[in-house]
């Protein structure tokens, strides 16, 4: 694991902890109170020794996932550094040059970073829980009062049916499309095929007590599942819902 690697990783374009690291040698030249120099200068340059800690990383590595050694760093108060210290110098200063100094720091921060929504993993919420639209409808449809659910998703659905909802049950979970963590089920396997058997998705639905399948409209099926006793349930933002006609959600709820 190389640490020095999954710092500039973690730096970005890299202004921003070089305004870290240059605030932090303001504050270590004419900060005097001894609390401030605690929380702002020895607590970060700690952390970063212990980062830097070639003992420290291998410890880690053996005892948990390598890649998780960057969330150190998630510990170190950059903005609290910076605005402390920025703080601190534009106060020194008098006159326009106060003004002038706040200016040039307003632009400094703006011009440091990028703007997080040209990222394509973000995209325009559809709802108050920032979870796809198609997930909220499906999960409201398919949820019975006072009882769990078990149903099956599709891969692309799975982070986001836990964060919605706390009664329908999945047999997977999201940590199975990480390949590193090698976690296996023949259910979702057979879910992600290009070319589904009926028979042996309704299977392998019952055996992981599924009451509900999610398909991909685009899915193609080798057989029907109403033939394996799967109504077709609802239709929705492309993705069919099967229900197992065997089982009576309501009676066992009652029981």
């Amino acid at each position: 694991m190389d640490a020095l690697k999954l710092f500039q990783e973690y730096m970005g374009t890299g202004l921003i902890v070089l305004w870290f690291l240059v605030s932090l040698l303001y504050l270590w030249l004419t900060e005097k109170r001894k609390y401030i120099r605690v929380m702002f200068l020895y607590v970060p340059l700690v952390l970063l020794l212990v980062f830097f800690n070639p003992l420290v990383a291998k410890i880690v590595s053996q005892m948990a996932d390598g890649e998780i050694y960057y969330r150190i760093l998630w510990l170190l108060p950059v903005t609290p550094v910076i605005a402390f210290g920025t703080v601190q110098l534009c106060g020194k200063l008098a006159g326009r040059k106060r003004y002038v100094g706040i200016t040039v720091a307003i632009v400094l921060f703006t011009i440091s970073g990028s703007l997080i929504y040209r990222n394509p993993n973000f995209q325009k919420a559809e709802n108050a829980y920032h979870v796809p639209q198609s997930v909220v409808d499906i999960c409201d449809t398919i949820e019975v009062p006072g009882r769990e659910v078990m149903a099956a998703f599709p891969g692309e659905l799975l982070q986001y049916v836990r964060q919605y909802s706390n009664v329908i049950c999945m047999p997977y979970g999201r940590d199975i499309m990480v390949s590193k963590w090698t976690v296996q089920n023949d259910l979702y396997d057979v879910m992600e095929q290009e070319v589904i058997d009926a028979q042996e998705l309704a299977e392998l639905a019952r055996e992981e007590a599924c009451a509900y399948v999610i398909l991909s409209e685009d899915k193609k099926l080798v057989g029907k599942m109403q033939d394996q006793e799967f109504e077709e349930f609802g239709r929705m933002h492309g993705y069919v819902i099967y229900k197992d006609s065997t089982v009576d959600l309501y009676y066992f709820m009652k029981e």
